[in-house]
């Protein structure tokens, strides 16, 4: 567990040891102003009644001496020495002794007290009782851990009190701690080990409880903190990739490839742990094998992978049988088994594949006691070496082979000499096998024929043997040549085309002749009736004995021979001729002998062996032949053993048969090679394993030799049956040894995935769905499979591959295709065959294994649909891209295969056929693909407008059935999923506010509006820009001219107006803002920025006079701008200043404007005024209008004189002859005086005669200067025929007012809330108020102001409240704006201007003119002696310069003149001090006046919101001459509408009075009451007088005799009686209820005549305004909160309320009758 590591929490004041042990090691000491001593002295294990003693030792650690003095402690249980001096040397120490007495058992704690002249420090002194203490950390971290893994950690935990502790722990699961339980002693520790073993993936935090103490009633936690997450290993192959890998960068097949039979191959493969946990895993194989012949192997069982890590594992690859393709699996399974991942394995062997050159070799006639040599080449086309044995004695044979077995290397040939030797005249013939170890045997045919003196034979030829074989096939050499050639005289046979013998077609059946067939090598080389009871065809002659062992020979001399027996099974007389070679130790007695047709002969064996203590061994061979000319051979082996020491030898042997099915043979091979010096014998015990055949089962095998065996079995059945084989070597029982095998009958079994049930999703009708499906070879055969799926099946369901070959034990996945035909579920079924790879022919030609599947579907159809029905990407800046995620909803039970169509519709200001070519804006990622069930797929669409138009793309979908077999059941049709709609536009600024500073200080805003042509610069920056304007997106140097081009048809003028020369610089301040929804990239570029740098020698030194003078206008740097260039974001805005320029390019970054910046200077004296443009339009006006608004025109004075105008009329009176005398236009000031640097306005009227534009010169002259032609135009209407077009509610007339007020100038003192004031159309004779706030922008400074309104005219009609004041620091205040209508319809434009003074500045002004008019004062009383007699001591004092006024005709503007004339005169002179220049602020006022008709028909529902002023109305008619009325003034205030209202209204009431016969009744009644006793006052006359009192309302007014006289009090006093008890005051209460109706009456009649006093409207009006101006006033200061929400609490009154009103209510009545 070397990879964990403990995490312990820090923590400063809990040590792990006992205060007591750490404390006698090293206390803790710390150094104060130089002086080390101990931070505190513990007393612990004290007694009572004692005393107890430490020591504290002060040391001076500094280089100089100190002095200290001491305060003992406070308490009397710790005592020290009397307190005095101390004084220490450097690295002197002094000891002060302690005493600590204890008088009760508790906790005691005190300090003693160490002062220094730096300061004091203490000591503290404590005594504890014994007690239990643990220690040890509050937290612990374990290191990070994966599921079902385990990590641990360990903390030490210490006993720091005085008592022995017994502990106890509680820890919650998944942590665990050992020890549970312990206990320790006072001082010691133990080590307390965590394990952490979690089950679950999440982040554990617990809480351990150690409960400690006598009875464990003392408790501490320890907080254990650890992090489980879950394992993960990746598996990766390296080196080359296998074939049957598909793409991944982690592959889990480990292909080994062909590797050599025996040969050993060790592959890496790497398991990765991405995870930060180690993750534990084990390896494991399948729990069932096949057979116990494992050929890979893998070392690792269980291992660790660290965190982030990767661990290497060998695999070992030992093939043993040739040809066979091994496939195994291991299962790497992580702790936990929460996962597995498959590493599959596969590996061939190959083996040696050795060929002879000839397959027979012919040494044709060679004479008795010659020999003859040929070449054979034997060769290996195989890598891996050959082992090879020819299976001839050489030495006895008459072939002999000069290197009879051998190795055989790779790639190698070997040429071999072969002898033949023969020792009879006859033809011989020998097939010879040639043994290889792991490959089948090759049989070489040898021939020859051997010719002497006496007898010559024929020579045998290679197609006597095929004539042989295929005699042998038909069964014809049994019999001897003799009868066979009578036969074939009399006709019974016959020769077929290659001259071999047939029988006649009639007897055999019309079968065709028998052919010699193809036997394998291995059945050829086992079936020869000998080894084995079967044979391919009978033996012609057989032995009865093979094998013969002479046994150990004692004596040479008295050997015995064996009999021998041979017996013929042919039809005629054979010969049989022994060989042997000339030292041969064995011979056959007679050597040749003939035996008769169906016979058997004797023969003896004999052994004359020559020394002894050898061993010989031989094979003797025969050959037998018809005594006619047919031959044949036979051999049988003579063996003699003899016995010595174990023979060193080497056995190969392959523990496992070769897989074959049941009853069919396999076969192996093993090689025994003598790696000895000595021949030894060899002999295979067939009786204890007869189900094992073993060829050869004896023999010899000289030294250095090998032997190959080969074995051959027939497993019966499926379970592995064991096969044990003894070879005995050198007849010794001894030197036995066992060979173990295996072998098994493998059946045809394949398991099917899923019990044989394959279960596909549901699938759209005319698609279809794969899926894998796995079988597996459960056999160690290769099978080959074929699915056999039915015809009506055979277009819905189809599988790849449907036929092929499985290796064994391997798991196979197909691809099973599902297709349905239409919406129903399908289940189907089909089977796959099996049989074995050695079966070559088809599956219906033998009986194989048949494995039903089931097959269960379901063919569905579905639709899609979008999340968002509606995509709205917004605005997107045109050539720019910007994309979305488009949601595709898929709710069906199957998946979709879906393709998307897009179809795009252009909409706005555009030709709709010039937009239909427009290539489509938007793109998908993907136009087709597959949703699958209940599932989403997001795809990305991608828009970029060309136009700034709205753009609209309905997105349709086609659900894709390829494989639909009847379309009308699909939804394979077009069908609407979304639309995406968004809008291209292009990068948008307009300016939204100017002001300007320095001399252009004086212009308003709305002048400035006009000179820079804002309105028209805006509405072009908005409008689509031109394609030479697009010819550069980004600003940059593309032209060598000093003008360079601007692809641009704009071209607007920035005038910056008039100023005197020398004057303060002109400075414009613009305000930009992204009117559009994108980032606007802007610069401003002047021409040098446009140009191209060349070199010298390429410049043109010619130019044009406007180059010249653009030139040294750059050259001087009359211009700047700031900023020159940015960004804005949307809704962002950026302040420009501008200083005085003459021409300008400005350029954004889309579109581009050619801007020309005029301004022009002037003389001192020159009188100048500056006409921005030599048209002026006057705003449209209907004809036939009986009251046209006046309209002003404009004239500005840039300089520094006043000048006087004139207004030529010439022009204007022919347009009013032309019209028939009708004032077209008329000129209301057409003289005037312009103040420097004010504007005045020229009143114009006009009147449009007819509906048509109306133009005319006018010629307006300035005295003493330049004079322009002016050309006024004004367009009338006819509103019966524009209706609603017509634009009658225009309030400003003919520019459009900038509508931001943000724009603050630096440096500003103060600013207002709103920079222009529109009051919008209000009728004549209206009052309009408007509040708005002067603030303060200074937080240190107060502001004084004071407002200029204007012109007389103007003043009496606008008026601001309060015109000056102060404004404290930080604060503002609201001021009130109040118009006054005229009686005349005009057009208000008026600019307020705010002198702004800072009280500081104004103040030291004030200070510096008081001193300078008391000096001025002193000065003038004050005269000069000359001083050139008196001494120069009297001359102490100088007298200061005198003072005068500046006497300067015409003072300049500009500051710098004026301070060098006062530079200039200041050493004799003291000028005077010049105020503090005001900062002006600018209030633009516009409003229009209609008159009351032309009001009424067209803003009716607005003049309730009005306030008519009566008392404007009476000033004008006083004005006139004519008095007034009070109930005149009521009326004539009136609309027509009202009083129209007021005659129903009366003429309704007083008509419903007169039909009231009720009414009548109470008027009569009450007129016969009882006559009162007052009666006598009342008559006639009173009574008219009175009722004419009721109808006419009392007033200011109002004559005298409307009203009684005092006389007529006084008498009324006189004839008062006060009320008595009479019999007549019944008779006169009816008399007082009528008096009592008429007062009431009265009092109704003069409240309604006061309301409708001007009077009272004025009063209710100010009111009304000054409530709101106060509520708006107290919401500005935070004193009242508009926007709260109102809460109104009605409580129900209580009973004691509402008798207490109710008694009140009577009281007052009471009150009141008694008055009465």
């Amino acid at each position: 567990m070397s990879d964990f590591s403990l995490v312990l929490q820090e923590q400063p004041m809990s040590p792990l040891r006992p205060p007591e042990r750490s404390a006698r090691k090293a206390k803790k000491k710390g150094t104060f102003w130089g002086i080390e001593v101990a931070e505190a002295l513990h007393w612990h294990g004290w007694e009572l009644g004692k005393e107890f003693t430490k020591h504290l030792s002060l040391k001076n650690v500094h280089m100089k001496t100190q002095k200290l003095r001491y305060r003992p402690p406070a308490t009397r249980f710790f005592i020290t020495v009397f307190p005095q001096p101390i004084v220490l040397s450097p690295g002197m120490s002094l000891t002060l002794p302690i005493i600590f007495r204890p008088l009760e058992k508790k906790e005691y704690e005190d300090s003693i007290c160490f002062a220094k002249p730096e300061g004091e420090f203490s000591v503290t002194l404590r005594a504890t009782l014994p007690c239990h203490e643990l220690l040890f950390p509050d937290a612990i971290q374990l290191p990070i851990c994966a599921v079902h893994d385990f990590t641990e950690a360990s903390f030490p935990m210490c006993n720091a009190g005085d008592l022995i502790t017994l502990f106890t722990w509680e820890t919650p699961s998944p942590f665990h701690l050992t020890p549970v339980s312990g206990m320790l002693e006072p001082g010691s520790e133990c080590v307390v080990k965590v394990t952490f073993q979690p089950q679950l993936a999440l982040v554990y935090d617990a809480i351990a409880m150690c409960w400690f103490g006598d009875n464990e009633e003392q408790k501490r936690t320890i907080q254990l903190r650890a992090i489980a997450k879950h394992p993960c290993l990746l598996v990766s192959v390296l080196g080359e990739l296998c074939e049957d890998v598909g793409p991944g960068n982690f592959r889990d097949v480990l292909c080994f490839g062909p590797v050599a039979v025996g040969a050993t191959v060790e592959r890496q493969v790497e398991i990765c742990n991405p995870s930060m946990v180690r993750v534990p895993f084990r390896i494991e194989r399948a729990k069932d094998p096949l057979l116990r012949d494992y050929v890979f192997a893998c070392d690792v069982t269980e291992a660790i992978v660290p965190a982030n890590g990767k661990l290497l594992f060998s695999v070992r690859f030992s093939p043993q049988t040739v040809g066979v393709s091994s496939v195994d699996y291991f299962t790497i399974v992580p702790v936990g088994n929460l996962t597995q991942t498959v590493l599959k394995v596969t590996g061939s062997c190959k083996g040696p594949l050795v060929s002879l050159q000839y397959s027979s070799m012919n040494f044709g006639w060679v004479s008795l006691g010659e020999c003859m040599r040929r070449s054979l080449e034997i060769s290996n086309i195989s890598d891996v070496p050959a082992y090879y044995q020819f299976d001839i004695d050489g030495a006895e044979s008459v072939f002999s082979f000069d290197h009879p077995c051998g190795v055989l290397n790779g790639m190698a040939t070997l040429i071999l000499r072969v002898t033949f030797r023969p020792a009879h005249p006859i033809v011989c013939y020998r097939r010879v096998v040639c043994l290889l170890h792991h490959q089948s045997p090759l049989f070489l045919d040898l021939f020859g024929t051997c010719h002497s003196d006496t007898m010559k034979p024929a020579i045998l030829q290679p197609r006597h043997l095929s004539w042989y074989r295929t005699n042998m096939a038909r069964g014809l050499t049994f019999y001897p040549p003799d009868i066979l050639s009578a036969m074939l005289r009399e006709g019974k046979l016959l020769t077929d085309e290659n001259r071999a013998l047939t029988l006649p077609p009639q007897i055999p059946d019309d079968k065709p002749p028998e052919e010699y067939p193809y036997i394998d090598p291995l059945t050829e080389y086992f079936h020869d009736g000998i080894t084995s009871d079967l044979t391919v065809f009978p033996p012609h002659v057989s032995l009865s004995i093979r094998e013969f062992d002479f046994g150990c020979c004692v004596r040479l001399q008295e050997v015995e021979s064996l009999p021998l027996c041979l017996t013929n099974h042919t039809k005629g007389k054979i010969t049989v001729a022994w060989t042997h070679g000339p030292e041969s130790a064995f011979r056959v007695t007679p050597e040749t002998c003939d035996l008769p047709p169906l016979k058997s002969t004797a023969f003896r064996l004999i052994f004359q062996p020559s020394q002894l203590n050898t061993l010989y061994a031989a094979e003797l061979e025969g050959f037998a032949f018809y005594k006619v000319s047919w031959n044949g051979k036979h051999c049988l082996f003579k063996l003699a053993f003899q016995h010595r020491p174990s023979p060193p030898v080497s056995l190969s042997v392959q523990q496992v048969f070769p897989a074959v099915g049941p009853n069919t043979n396999t076969y192996c091979s093993v090689l025994l090679w003598n790696v000895g010096t000595a021949p030894i014998t060899f002999c295979m015990n067939q009786d204890i394993c007869p189900s094992v055949l073993v060829k050869p089962c004896s023999g010899h095998v000289a030294p250095g030799a090998h032997q190959i065996f080969l074995l051959s079995t027939q497993p019966v059945d499926m379970p592995p049956q064991q096969h044990t084989l003894s070879l005995q070597l050198n007849s010794y029982p001894k030197y036995t040894q066992e060979i173990a095998l295996w072998s098994s009958g493998e059946p045809l079994l394949l398991l099917l995935e899923g019990d044989g049930s394959l279960y596909f999703k549901p699938t759209c009708v005319g698609t279809s769905s794969t899926r894998l499906y796995t079988i597996k070879n459960c056999t160690r055969l290769p099978l080959h499979f074929k699915w056999k799926i039915q015809q009506s099946d055979s277009k819905t369901l189809s599988v790849k591959p449907a036929t092929g070959v499985i290796q064994s034990n391997e798991a196979l996945a197909q691809a099973w295709t599902f297709t349905p035909g239409e919406e129903t579920k399908y289940l189907l079924r089909t089977w796959v065959s099996v049989w074995r790879a050695q079966e070559n022919s088809a599956p219906g030609s033998h009986e194989g294994t048949r494995y039903p599947l089931r097959v269960i579907g379901e063919g569905a159809l579905g639709t899609i649909k979008a999340q968002e029905e509606k995509l709205d990407l917004g605005n997107i800046l045109v050539g720019s891209l910007q994309s979305c995620d488009l949601v595709l909803l898929n709710n069906g039970i199957c998946s979709l295969n879906y393709i998307l169509s897009v179809e795009q519709i252009i909409t706005g200001p555009c030709d709709p056929e010039a937009v239909l070519t427009d290539p489509c804006a938007l793109e998908l990622d993907h136009y087709e693909g597959t949703i699958p069930a209940r599932s989403k797929a997001i795809i990305q669409v991608t828009v970029s407008p060309d136009r700034r138009l709205h753009y609209t793309w309905s997105i349709g979908y086609t659900i894709s059935t390829p494989k639909a077999l009847d379309p009308a059941n699909t939804t394979g049709g077009q069908q609407a999923l979304c639309s995406v709609a968004a809008t291209g536009v292009y990068p948008s600024v307009c300016v939204t506010d100017v002001c300007a500073v320095g001399s252009a200080s004086g212009i308003s805003k709305l002048h400035l509006w006009r000179l820079f042509s804002l309105e028209t610069l805006n509405q072009y920056l908005e409008r689509e820009p031109t394609a030479r304007e697009l010819t550069y997106r980004v600003p940059t140097r593309h032209s060598v001219c000093p003008v360079p081009p601007v692809h641009t048809p704009v071209l607007l003028d920035f005038n910056f107006g008039a100023a005197p020369v020398e004057a303060e610089p002109s400075v414009v301040i613009l305000m930009l803002e992204t009117s559009g929804v994108v980032p606007v990239e802007w610069a401003f570029l002047f021409p040098s920025d446009q140009k191209i740098d060349v070199e010298h020698w390429a410049e043109n030194t010619e130019f044009d006079p406007s180059e010249l003078h653009q030139m040294r206008v750059q050259d001087n740097q009359l211009f700047s701008v700031s900023p020159k260039s940015g960004r804005l974001f949307p809704g962002q805005e950026q302040t420009h200043d501008i200083l005085f320029l003459e021409t300008m390019t400005l350029s954004f970054l889309l579109p581009a404007l050619q801007l020309n910046f005029i301004g022009v200077t002037v003389e001192q004296e020159q009188q100048y005024v500056h006409f921005t443009s030599t048209k002026h339009l006057f705003t449209p006006i209907a004809i036939g209008s009986s009251s046209p608004p006046k309209q002003i025109y404009e004239l500005h004075n840039g300089g520094s004189m006043a000048v006087a105008y004139e207004v030529q009329l010439d022009s204007v009176t022919r347009i009013q002859e032309e019209n028939f005398q009708h004032p077209v236009f008329v000129c209301l000031n057409p003289r005037g005086e312009i103040l420097p640097g004010a504007t005045s306005h020229i009143e114009w009227v006009f009147s449009p005669l007819e509906a048509r534009t109306y133009a005319v010169d006018v010629p307006i002259h300035i005295l003493g200067g330049d004079s322009a032609l002016i050309t006024f135009q004004g367009l009338g209407y006819d509103p019966r025929i524009m209706g609603e077009t017509a634009q009658f509610d225009q309030v400003s007339s003919p520019s459009v007012t900038p509508g931001s007020s943000k724009l603050t100038v630096p440096g500003q003192p103060a600013f207002l809330s709103q920079q222009r004031i529109c009051l919008g159309n209000i009728p004549v004779y209206s009052k309009s108020s408007r509040l708005f706030f002067l603030n303060n922008a200074s937080e240190s400074e107060a502001a004084l102001f004071a407002w200029h309104v204007g012109t007389s005219n103007t003043s009496e009609e606008l008026q601001i409240v309060p015109e000056m004041g102060v404004v404290q620091p930080g604060e503002g205040t609201h001021c009130i704006l109040t118009l006054q209508a005229s009686g005349a319809a005009c057009f208000y434009n008026v600019d307020l201007v705010c002198e702004v003074f800072m009280q500081q500045p104004l103040a030291e002004y004030e200070k510096a003119h008081q001193e300078w008019e008391a000096e001025k004062e002193r000065q003038t009383v004050e005269f000069t002696i000359t001083e050139m007699l008196l001494p120069a001591v009297i001359r102490k004092y100088k007298t200061l310069p005198p003072i005068r006024n500046l006497q300067i005709p015409n003072p300049p503007v500009s500051r710098s003149q004026r301070r060098h004339l006062m530079d200039k005169e200041a050493s004799g002179w003291w000028a005077k001090p010049e105020p503090p220049k005001p900062y002006l602020l600018h209030l633009g006022v516009t409003a229009r006046s209609h008159s009351m008709d032309d009001f009424l028909s067209n803003f009716c529902s607005e003049l309730p919101k009005h306030f008519l002023s009566r008392e404007a109305l009476a000033s004008r008619k006083d004005r006139g001459g004519v008095r007034a009325d009070p109930l005149l003034l009521a009326l004539a205030g009136s609309s027509e509408q009202e009083m129209q209202v007021v005659t129903d209204t009366l003429t309704a009431v007083i008509r419903g009075l007169l039909e009231d016969t009720q009414f009548h009744q109470t008027v009569s009644k009450s007129l016969a009451e009882p006559m009162p006793y007052f009666y006598q006052f009342w008559s006639e006359e009173l009574a008219d007088l009175q009722g004419s009192s009721s109808r006419v309302c009392p007033c200011p007014g109002a004559r005298a005799k409307d009203w009684p006289s005092e006389e007529d009090e006084e008498r009324k006093e006189e004839y008062e009686i006060k009320p008595v008890a009479s019999p007549r005051t019944a008779v006169e209460e009816p008399q007082d209820g009528w008096r009592n109706i008429l007062h009431q009456e009265q009092l109704r009649v003069q409240k309604e005549m006061i309301t409708r006093l001007p009077a009272f409207g004025n009063l209710l009006e100010r009111v009304l305004e000054n409530t709101l101006q106060n509520v708006m006033v107290e919401a500005s200061r935070g004193e009242v909160v508009l926007t709260a929400r109102p809460r109104v609490i009605a409580l129900p009154p209580s009973a004691q309320s509402l008798m207490g009103h109710s008694a009140s209510m009577q009281n007052c009545r009471c009150r009141i009758q008694g008055g009465a």
